[in-house]
């Protein structure tokens, strides 16, 4: 008991430390847990503000000051030591300073938090300064949306590195890139979008010089040598990657590192633009073409509304339905060019009596007015020119130089030709009637014409609608070359002509109305070497001056018609070029032998093949340099005189039998690729007609022979095939030598009476290769197929028909279903024509199938579809079945005539606002025939007809 008051002593005087101890020491533990909870609050919100960051922290962005240093405070306060390690390390004694440390680091990570929480509903990040963001001064896009979106996708996805923007002067290609060139400093995906205009004489000084100029690199700018430059400035566009580099108006190929231009690779940001009028630069440089095209009519119509203004429109009613009747001629021959547009627009825009605009359309269409520095020419101008013409007149008029063969010199023109339509000075047009053409933009032709009329030597009146042959005044004696084509002239008077056109060498009056020339005229152009009087249909004879043009070259007169007489040719011992071709020249010209420098020949479908059944050997052995030779399919030839011909490089002709055929071939053969374009006719061809020569076409016409028992030989080269009367023919099989010809695109099988389908197997060529098929009168014709394909048993090889463009069917008098299945429509995909008429069995286009029906809409999908004829078909009830559409987004054209049983359309229409329907886009013309039957149509939507009304014509009725 002795020790229990010393003990209470001690406690008492213990105690109070002790006990002061326990309370810091729980308050130590609960400040350290609510410390440790503002830390790992502090953390998250650290990492959610990091990860929005990311997400706004693109290209051409940078994170805010004030948002950086708060994230720099969080990162310092949470890399300090752990604060109980730290606190612990002080001792026991500092209890009340280790947990006034904690209130302290508490309340300064509640203010950071608290300061975090600022920039919760803002945004992190703002623009880098160092990021060009100079707008480009652009006029305001019309038209254009969709070129702009494609080159903007293309800049902002990954794969393409090159981009070229091609298309011809004044289309606009500048307008597009600035448009783009802004949009792309809006969405700062890129650190630097650069712009340097380039024009037609590169100067890699001067393209640096822009460059440096927009990185504001002085050191560049200050370097006069060209290859340091190129160094310095390939360092410094590599520093700022990702980069843009539109390049304006290039005309020729450059090495980028001669300017120090980085080659763009995939992955590295970096885009490469330029804007071209020549496809040879971007493809040889290996860029991704994107071809920008002319506008629309609808597009060229707003543009010229947007840039004339309203208030020219909005005066008085009159006045404003006169202007509105001049406006889309004037428009029209603008003809799509938005420079042109803009121009003319610009010039009438304060102009508002109809007198003007008139007179501005009169001045257009005769190209005789500069309006405000853009020329506007006549619509002459896009008319389709067949490339082989075109060719050939550069080789008549020599400006090919002479070559050892014929196709050399066409593969030089076509190598030309390749050159001004990628330099956009020519367009490639693909015309179904005339093959491959070109043809030359209003724009483009008005600045040759005023090029030409410079010079006093040439005359260039063509397309003018003219009467009356130029006024006397401007036949001068230095005139050399004129060209008075496609006008109405109706005679060449003698007294047109003042004095003796000495030095006139080119004279070309085709598709004019002649009928009289002057007996005098050609003695007054002795240097005459190219006369053209072709497609002149009144002109019956020749003046016998024409005999004394001693140094004529080419002498073109077919399609003239009625000419029935020509003088003795036995002088034009010059003469390279003769074409005769449907006239009515009933002999061989007189003294044609003398020609000996003849190279081209043609006598087709000229009444001279009525009167002559053959042609005489003599004449054609001393016509030793041909290199051309066509002969109408009525007169037969030797084919021992032609095997002589030996620069033959091209030939038209008929030889008897099969016989002649075979050593025809031999022939070919022996002369390796010279014999290149041939069309022979085999028997008793009648001449009802046919494919002729269509680019290179190699073409064979059987008629009349047994075409199954004899042993005929179809080479690999042949692509054109025409079987007319061979009636022991049942199928296309049958022919045993048509698996050899395995590069046939064009067949045409004409009253062939046995004739009862066209394939009875897949095991054809044929049926890879083909693309235009003509059946005609075959009046046993059951279907294009037999029973057992259309079981599709077994199906059709890959590749079936997918070459196949056109179809035609007429005069087949039995057969009921054209295509005997709708699932046969997915080997048609490239078919672009269907032509049925005076099939008077016909009941369906394409037959419907038993399991079709229910309430499911079949799509028949033939996506490049364009013509849609059906005439003269009396038992046609459908095209489809009434449970399918036709989804026909290319079609063009429809033409139905004399359908009567016929009451419905499947033309699937767009759908646009309010699920109302709509035309096809590219829907131009349906023609129907009687107007009565349109009015009695069905319709799967009850506003079709109103859509479709402005399409549809009624054309007269004949018979």
């Amino acid at each position: 008991m002795d020790l229990v008051g010393p003990i209470i002593d001690i406690v008492k005087f213990v105690g109070s430390p002790i006990v002061t101890y326990l309370k810091y020491q729980i308050k130590f533990n609960n400040h350290l847990e609510q410390f440790n909870e503002s830390k790992e609050g502090l953390s998250n919100r650290k990492c959610e503000i990091e990860s929005r960051l990311n997400i706004e922290l693109h290209y051409g962005k940078v994170a805010k000051e004030e948002v950086q240093t708060w994230l720099n405070d969080v990162e310092k306060f949470l890399a300090r030591q752990e604060v109980a390690n730290e606190v612990n390390s002080w001792g026991c004694l500092s209890c009340c300073c280790r947990v006034k440390i904690l209130e302290e680091r508490a309340q300064e990570a509640k203010e950071i938090y608290d300061k975090g929480g600022s920039f919760t509903n803002e945004c992190l990040v703002k623009d880098d300064p160092s990021v060009s963001a100079v707008e480009l001064p652009t006029p305001e896009l019309q038209g254009r949306e969709e070129v702009k979106a494609e080159i903007l996708a293309c800049l902002i996805g990954d794969e393409v590195t090159k981009l070229g923007v091609w298309g011809m002067g004044g289309v606009g290609k500048t307008t597009i890139m600035k448009h783009v060139h802004n949009e792309l400093l809006k969405q700062r995906k890129f650190k630097k979008v650069i712009w340097a205009n380039v024009s037609q004489t590169l100067d890699i000084y001067n393209l640096q010089q822009q460059i440096a100029g927009i990185l504001e690199e002085k050191k560049i700018l200050e370097q006069q040598n060209t290859s340091i430059r190129a160094g310095m400035l390939l360092k410094v566009l590599e520093r700022h990657k990702p980069c843009v580099l539109i390049l304006d108006d290039v005309w020729s190929i450059f090495e980028l590192e001669d300017v120090g231009i980085p080659k763009p690779l995939v992955g590295d940001g970096c885009k490469l633009v330029l804007t071209t009028r020549s496809q040879e630069v971007a493809q040889t440089m290996d860029y991704k073409i994107i071809k920008v095209k002319t506008l629309s009519q609808g597009e060229a119509l707003k543009l010229f509304m947007h840039k004339v203004g309203n208030i020219v429109l909005s005066d008085q009613r009159c006045i404003k339905r006169t202007l509105e009747a001049t406006l889309k001629g004037i428009v029209d021959e603008c003809d799509g060019l938005p420079l042109a547009i803009v121009t003319v627009a610009s010039s009438l825009k304060a102009k508002s009596d109809p007198q003007s605009w008139r007179v501005a359309l009169n001045q257009m269409k005769d190209c005789k007015r500069n309006v405000a520095g853009t020329n506007v020419a006549n619509p002459f101008g896009d008319h389709n020119i067949p490339i082989n013409s075109i060719i050939d007149y550069w080789i008549d008029e020599e400006l090919i130089d002479e070559m050892e063969t014929l196709q050399a010199m066409k593969d030089e023109g076509h190598d030309i030709l390749r050159t001004l339509v990628d330099n956009c000075l020519l367009e490639s047009i693909k015309d179904r009637f005339e093959g491959n053409c070109v043809r030359m933009h209003d724009l483009v032709r008005d600045m040759a014409l005023q090029i030409t009329r410079t010079s006093p030597r040439f005359m260039v009146e063509a397309g003018k609608a003219l009467k009356k042959l130029t006024e006397k005044g401007k036949w001068m004696e230095d005139l050399e070359k004129v060209s008075l084509m496609r006008n109405k002239i109706e005679e060449i008077p003698s007294s047109i002509l003042s004095s003796k056109c000495t030095m006139l060498t080119t004279l070309l009056l085709s598709h004019n109305n002649l009928s009289t020339i002057s007996e005098s005229v050609f003695e007054h152009m002795p240097a005459l070497k190219i006369l053209d009087l072709s497609h002149n249909y009144r002109l019956r004879s020749l003046p016998s001056s024409i005999s004394k043009l001693v140094n004529l070259t080419t002498l073109l007169l077919q399609g003239c018609q009625f000419l029935t007489e020509v003088p003795s040719f036995s002088e034009f011992g010059a003469l390279k070029k003769l074409d005769l071709d449907e006239t009515e020249i009933k002999e061989v010209p007189k003294g044609l032998e003398m020609c000996t420098n003849l190279k081209y020949l043609s006598l087709r479908g000229s009444t001279f093949g009525e009167y002559c059944s053959r042609l005489d050997d003599a004449i054609l052995l001393n016509l030793s340099k041909l290199q051309q030779l066509f002969v109408d399919d009525r007169i037969a030839l030797r084919v021992e005189v032609i095997e002589r011909l030996e620069k033959l490089e091209a030939f038209h002709g008929k030889f008897p039998t099969v016989h002649d055929w075979s050593i025809f071939l031999k022939c070919v053969y022996g002369q390796g690729d010279q014999l290149s374009r041939y069309s022979v006719a085999v028997g008793k061809y009648s001449h009802r007609g046919g494919p002729e020569f269509l680019g290179g076409y190699r073409m064979v016409k059987f008629g009349g022979i047994d075409i199954v028992g004899e042993n005929i030989i179809l080479p690999p080269s042949v692509d054109g095939l025409y079987i007319e009367g061979c009636d022991n023919l049942r199928s296309l099989n049958d022919f045993s030598s048509i698996k050899d010809a395995t590069d046939l695109r064009s067949c045409e099988i004409v009253v062939c009476e046995g004739m009862e389908c066209v394939f009875t197997s897949w095991i054809n060529p044929l049926v890879q290769t083909l693309e235009r098929l003509i059946l005609d009168e075959l009046v046993k014709l059951e279907g294009l197929f037999d029973a057992e394909m259309i079981a599709m048993s077994p199906p059709p090889p890959p590749g079936t028909f997918s070459s196949l463009k056109s179809i035609s069917l007429w005069g087949c008098g039995k057969i009921k279903k054209f295509i005997p299945s709708w699932k046969f429509l997915g080997y048609l995909q490239s078919l672009e024509w269907i032509d049925v008429q005076n099939c008077r069995e016909l009941e369906e286009i394409i037959a419907s199938d038993p399991e079709e029906g229910g309430d499911i809409i079949k799509k028949l999908i033939l996506p490049k579809l364009k013509v849609l004829w059906l005439l003269h078909l009396p038992a046609l009830k459908s095209v489809c079945s009434r449970s399918a559409v036709m989804v026909c987004d290319s079609l063009e054209s429809i033409w139905i005539n004399h359908c009567k049983c016929l009451r419905r359309i499947p033309l699937s229409l767009p759908l646009v606002d309010n699920a109302q329907p709509s035309p096809p886009p590219s829907l131009k013309k349906i023609s129907i025939n009687p107007e009565e039957w349109w009015e009695s149509l069905e319709w799967d939507h009850p506003n079709a007809k109103e859509v479709l009304r402005p399409t549809v014509e009624f054309p007269p009725t004949h018979g």
